[in-house]
């Protein structure tokens, strides 16, 4: 994998490269610190992943630190993930406490030292009581959609978020209304990383093969953690009507992360559901099986990602870079990323899911089409460059603070 930044000019074109290597001259004093919550597993955790090593090779001083928690902890901060979506939680007083203890115990071991400091989402929040002992500039990096959240876990949060210079979302409508100023910066993903590089057909085919999964019939495919918001079960049941009427497959697969308790009783209903279909293929990946993921997208026919909540949605943006048609929940990111008929479908139901595939397994020139729209949006949107530019500008609007970042960004939520 490259950690080179000029062997994306090929990609992006000079004009985006010499444009990061100009901003990059402006801040390349100042350290960036990123701290979240697991070094691997989730979309938070791929970003980072190939964004330090792109940003250090700009001369830019980036570490990236996480935060330690046990399972009581992880558990509570799931629950609180939840209920900010908008799910129904029961939470109580004690739970506080155990994330406050975590806290206390992450502020007594971990170094905060970056003079721009970007703490990623709830789980390492409660970090900024540190800012009066250490400075620097604090910036909130909320990756999930807080519009509908519940009002107590909401509450608890947001004493923390206010102490922050910054908040930053991936879209205005996951915001809400806070005293510090908010900014707007969608995720992304890296072309030139294992999950998304270009792949020979032929170790395509190999990989599909290996998972035991037919590549000359047609494969619905699903990507992602085994958490119901992604709603594996209702993919399942879309994929079952949609076989009526096209002979097909179904492959789920996705893995784990240590932030995420719920993943294996999850991965337990969907295999019951499953039952003894020799079409459906679940299958649990470990760590770091990056290229089979690109293999497996690339040999699917559809892919889907039919969450009922969801952040920015990074599979989305995978299957779309790589030409895939893909039907997805009209909600969170998603929405940015599917324009519907264009680049892509929402739906709102399993029916919904059905009918498109459907569709497209019947047109092979309507799923090229889509393919195509889709990867040339994730193109000049959602790719690595675009997300370092981001960060780079954010550095130098806070180190001056009259700098207008809302024309530069994308505009405050």
């Amino acid at each position: 994998m490259s950690t080179r930044l000029e062997d994306y000019r090929q990609i992006v074109g000079s004009e985006v490269i010499d444009e990061l290597l100009m901003l990059a001259d402006r801040v390349r004093h100042l350290r960036l610190q990123h701290i979240n919550s697991t070094s691997v597993g989730g979309g938070v955790a791929e970003i980072l992943t190939r964004m330090v090593p792109l940003l250090r090779d700009l001369g830019i001083d980036t570490t990236w630190d996480v935060i330690k928690g046990n399972q009581a902890f992880f558990g509570v901060t799931k629950a609180f993930h939840n209920a900010l979506h908008g799910g129904e939680e029961t939470i109580t007083e004690e739970m506080f406490d155990v994330f406050r203890a975590t806290t206390a115990m992450n502020l007594a071991e971990l170094d905060t030292y970056g003079d721009v400091i970007v703490v990623h989402d709830p789980q390492p929040a409660g970090l900024i009581s540190r800012k009066p002992d250490v400075g620097g500039h604090w910036l909130w990096r909320c990756h999930i959609d807080v519009s509908t959240p519940d009002p107590r876990v909401w509450g608890f949060l947001q004493d923390y978020v206010a102490q922050y210079d910054a908040s930053i979302f991936s879209m205005p409508d996951f915001a809400q209304q806070l005293a510090i100023p908010q900014y707007m910066v969608p995720p992304s993903i890296d072309p030139l990383s294992d999950k998304n590089r270009d792949l020979p057909d032929d170790k395509v085919r190999a990989v599909v093969e290996r998972y035991g999964v037919d590549p000359d019939r047609p494969i619905l495919t699903q990507i992602s953690r085994f958490d119901r918001l992604k709603d594996p079960l209702g993919v399942m049941r879309a994929y079952r009507m949609a076989r009526r009427r096209h002979d097909c497959q179904l492959l789920l697969a996705g893995g784990g992360a240590s932030d995420d308790p719920e993943g294996a009783e999850v991965l337990h209903e969907v295999r019951e559901a499953a039952g003894n279909d020799p079409d459906i293929h679940v299958l649990e990946l470990p760590p770091f099986s990056d290229l089979d993921i690109n293999a497996l997208v690339r040999g699917s026919t559809i892919v889907m990602q039919k969450s009922i909540k969801e952040g920015f949605g990074l599979t989305v943006t995978e299957a779309l870079w790589k030409k895939k048609p893909v039907i997805g929940g009209a909600v969170g990111g998603i929405r940015l990323q599917l324009l519907n008929g264009v680049t892509g479908f929402l739906v709102h139901s399993p029916e919904g899911a059905a009918n498109r595939a459907v569709e497209l397994l019947g047109d092979p020139e309507l799923r090229d089409a889509v393919g195509t729209a889709g990867h040339e949006h994730v193109k000049e949107n959602f790719l690595t460059t675009r997300h370092i530019r981001d960060y780079l500008l954010l550095m130098l609007a806070m180190e001056h603070d009259d700098t207008d970042l809302s024309l530069l960004t994308g505009g405050t939520p």
